[in-house]
Parts: structure tokens; sequence; C-alpha cells
């Protein structure tokens, strides 16, 4: 009798789970990650943390037992394919979805969307960065599971909230309402505030981070496209008959091409009344900046975080990363970043990070090569 009930629980288990997908987002070039994050080369393909697999490597794994890896979906660039069947071998070309141009989140998702729906119309979907990390990876599993139980109930669109642990300005805001029910109504999004601002949020404690992860059946994403977004779904509806054929390629190349450049965010979480957050806390860091990689790295006595063949003396709270081919003697210096990839070397005040977007453009005007 036990074995019984057993196997029927594995059955609805593998049933539900069979449903469930992953549309992992790779197309970003990460531009405040320079000069490590190029063009021909962004950030979610290299190895940040030194594990041995990419950003987008973990990302992938990280869904092991949430569902198949042939429900997994990689929305990216036309110019990263390579790299993209290179690092994730096991994908069929049906599941790397190729962006003719950047338009921002908001297409990248309806084009998964109506791709997945179209073959599945019992889809739920997780929306995910390529280039986060998650030190808990177990807890994120338990987050997203319950996301996917609720979503899975009803049309409810879900995200999940990273528990705030300072007031930073460089992360999206989210206010939920103050009850006992799990998961919470979310009341509205805040992007990116003035600290004093953060800091009122962060006391409030009615906030929590926007981690840009989303979850929902294809059929709450589409709802909320056509009613936010009339114009991306009135596009995308049009290739049910066209996707996972040889057409594929021909209708997207046109749809992006007349596509406006929205998020997500903006263009459906922001006005959709049926959102939920799941209070989260699984050591979350989106590493967008250098700053977010020297929080989560490992550090020596002197706070620094050292990767390459480098000699340091009176050097302290800095993050250092150069090629190991060349050896690097750094003295005196204190909260910098060194970093040096590809005939590019930066050095740069910790806590002028923001101004990387700034050389960016600069070096952009001496040639592509340096970006």
């Amino acid at each position: 009798m036990l074995s019984t009930i057993c196997y029927l629980i594995l059955t609805i288990y593998y049933f539900h789970m069979n449903h469930n997908y992953a549309i992992i987002m790779a197309g970003g070039v990460g531009t405040r990650f320079w000069p490590f994050s190029r063009n021909n080369f962004p950030k979610q393909f290299h190895d940040v943390l030194g594990t041995g697999q990419s950003l987008l490597q973990q990302t992938v794994s990280r869904f092991e037992g949430i569902c198949p890896i042939e429900n997994i979906y990689i929305v990216t660039s036309t110019d990263y394919y390579e790299l993209v069947k290179k690092q994730i071998p096991t994908l069929s070309d049906h599941q790397i979805l190729l962006e003719p141009s950047r338009r921002n989140t908001a297409p990248c998702l309806a084009y998964a969307c109506y791709k997945i729906a179209s073959k599945d119309p019992e889809a739920n979907v997780i929306v995910a960065p390529s280039d986060h990390i998650m030190l808990k990876e177990s807890v994120f599993r338990e987050r997203l599971t319950e996301a996917l139980q609720k979503s899975a109930e009803g049309n409810y669109l879900v995200t999940l909230g990273i528990k705030p642990s300072r007031a930073d300005t460089g992360y999206g805001y989210i206010q939920f309402e103050k009850s006992e029910s799990i998961p919470k109504k979310v009341l509205q999004f805040t992007e990116k505030p003035a600290l004093e601002i953060a800091e009122q949020f962060v006391a409030s404690g009615e906030y929590v981070w926007n981690a840009g992860i989303f979850i929902g059946s294809t059929q709450s994403f589409c709802g909320a496209f056509q009613n936010f977004l009339p114009e991306i779904a009135t596009k995308f509806e049009a290739g049910t008959d066209v996707f996972y054929s040889g057409n594929e390629a021909d209708f997207i190349e046109k749809t992006y091409s007349e596509c406006q450049s929205v998020s997500i965010d903006v263009g459906i979480m922001e006005k959709a009344n049926n959102v939920f957050v799941i209070l989260s806390d699984f050591g979350w860091s989106d590493l967008g900046t250098w700053k977010s990689l020297y929080d989560v790295a490992e550090k020596d006595e002197a706070q620094n975080t050292v990767e390459g063949n480098v000699l340091v003396y009176d050097t302290q709270n800095c993050i250092i990363k150069t090629p190991s081919d060349k050896l690097v003697v750094i003295q005196g210096l204190d909260g910098y970043i060194v970093a040096e990839n590809e005939g590019v070397l930066m050095i740069c005040k910790i806590d002028e990070e923001q101004r990387v977007k700034n050389f960016v453009a600069d070096a952009q005007k001496l040639g592509n090569r340096y970006v």
C-alpha cells in the first residue's frame, strides 16, 4: 500500500515537473564588468568565481530537479550561439532562441513564452537572468517550488524578492502587503531609488530587492502581454505555426525589427495586479558590478580578493583580477579595482565603479577591439 502511494506521488511530481520550463536570459553584454565582459565574450560566459563553471553553466545546473534539461530554453544574441553551444552542448537548437537585435527583456520573454505555449499549453515557466549567483542553491530550489505551486493555481505571476541586507541604490525594490499569507501580494515596484528612499524602504520592513526572477504559466504571461503590451502580443501570436520550424529565424528577424524596447518590469510587472512575491534569502547576488563580485568573493587577511600572478604590498580592500601569464606587483592601494583582460588594464576606485560605463564609452572611441 505504501509503495503504491509513493509511486502515485512520484508520478504526480514528474508529471508537473515535465510542464516546468526555465527561460534563461543570456543576451546582455554586462558593460559594468568591463574589461572582462566584452562584446564578443560577455560575463555570463566567464567563470567569474573560479568554480570551474561559467555563470551560464551554473544557472543551467541550478534548475536540476526543477525541470528536465529538454525544458530549458536560453534566449541570447545571434552573436553568442557558438558560445552557448560550446558551454551547454546538451541543448538542441530549438532550445537556443536567437535574438537578431537587443530589445530589452519583454520581447525576450514574449518570444520564449509564445514558443513554449505553442508546444505545451500547460507550461509553467521560470524566467531568470544568466549572470546571477545563489550561494544557497537548495533554498533557491525550495522557493522556486513554492512559486511554481502558486502559479499553477491560476492566473498569478510570482517573483522572488530578496530580503535586503542594506540600503542599496543599485537594486530595484518590491513593496509587499503586510499579511500572514505566503506568498505576499505585491503593492508596487520601485526602480533603483535614491539612498534616502532606499533607507526608508529597508527600515520599513515592507520591501525586498527585485531579483528579476519571474514565475508564471505561459497562459498568465501571454495574457499579461495581451493586456499591457498588445502590440508585442500580436506580433508573437502570429508565430504559433512557425515556431519549431525552419521558418522561425526569418519570422523572428522581422518581428524583432518591429518590437519596441521595453523591460518585463516596466512593461508587465509594474502594471499587473495579480503579482505575488515570495520573501527569500538564498545568498543572491546579481554580479552586476565589480563591487558585487568583491562582496561575495573570498578575501585574504587584508580583505583583498586576488586572482592572477600577483605580488601585493601594503594593499587592502581591493579586488584584483589579472592574467596568470603576467607578474603584477601592487603596492599602496586601498579600495581599488585592478582588472586586466585582452589588452585593457583598468584601475578604478571601488567606490566610483559607476564610472566604468563612461570608461567603456570613451574606450569605444579608440576602437571596437577595446570593448
